[in-house]
């Protein structure tokens, strides 16, 4: 019994050594209404998986190892330990799945850039905001057609409401023209998508760690 016992405090050991806190941005404490990238890990004073040590360091390669062998894995990280290594590294300071950041991470003009639903959900899931809400003005498929997105702060109620954005703002900074442009045959959305990263952006920018949305560097071409 004594050997039991013992076997089973190593193994808590060794679980709570790898759910060291790597978290930065979201210090919400866990709820159980929350989604697991609302929470915080426990914190642990084993050695930590990134770039901040040569043994958290060791770690983070063969992490980026073994995915960047996996089938699962999106096809743009196979065989790319490299790029797996950033992917690990962005999960555990948001929190996340490597599998969950990767299948919403894009490489545009050589930048990396969120999906727009990814971004989304990183603010309705973070527990310090409420689900973002759409706003539209004017008048449909005309330029004055706009959109704004709104949330509340849940720890003071107050309304946070971002930048407005309308088709004539989208012609005017050549996003409407682009070849290959969704802002002419998906308007509705693309309005939604800006709407919330302008919203993020000037709120939170922390949660997306300063990245642009695919459809903002699709538009900016930066």
């Amino acid at each position: 019994m004594k050997t039991k016992e013992g076997t089973k405090d190593v193994v808590q050991v060794n679980l709570t050594e790898l759910q060291g806190s790597n978290a930065a941005g979201l210090s919400s404490p866990p709820q159980a209404s929350q989604s697991p990238l609302a929470q915080t890990p426990q914190g642990s004073a084993g050695p930590q998986v990134g770039f901040n040590s040569p043994v958290g360091f060791e770690m983070l390669q063969r992490a980026a190892k073994m995915l960047s062998s996996g089938t699962i894995f999106p096809e743009r990280f196979r065989n790319n330990i490299g790029d797996c290594a950033i992917v690990v590294d962005m999960a555990l300071r948001l929190n996340a799945s490597p599998l969950f950041v990767a299948q919403n991470l894009y490489v545009v003009y050589g930048s990396p850039a969120w999906s727009s639903k990814f971004l989304i959900g990183l603010w309705n899931s973070c527990g310090r905001y409420s689900a973002i809400r759409y706003e539209f003005s004017g008048t449909e498929g005309q330029d004055d057609w706009g959109c704004i997105a709104k949330s509340k702060e849940r720890a003071t109620g107050e309304e946070l409401v971002g930048p407005p954005v309308t088709l004539s703002l989208a012609k005017k900074e050549g996003w409407f023209e682009k070849r290959g442009s969704k802002w002419q045959t998906m308007p509705a959305l693309m309005l939604r998508y800006r709407a919330a990263a302008f919203l993020i952006n000037t709120v939170a920018p922390e949660l997306g760690m300063g990245i642009r949305t695919v459809e903002e560097a699709e538009d900016m071409g930066v």
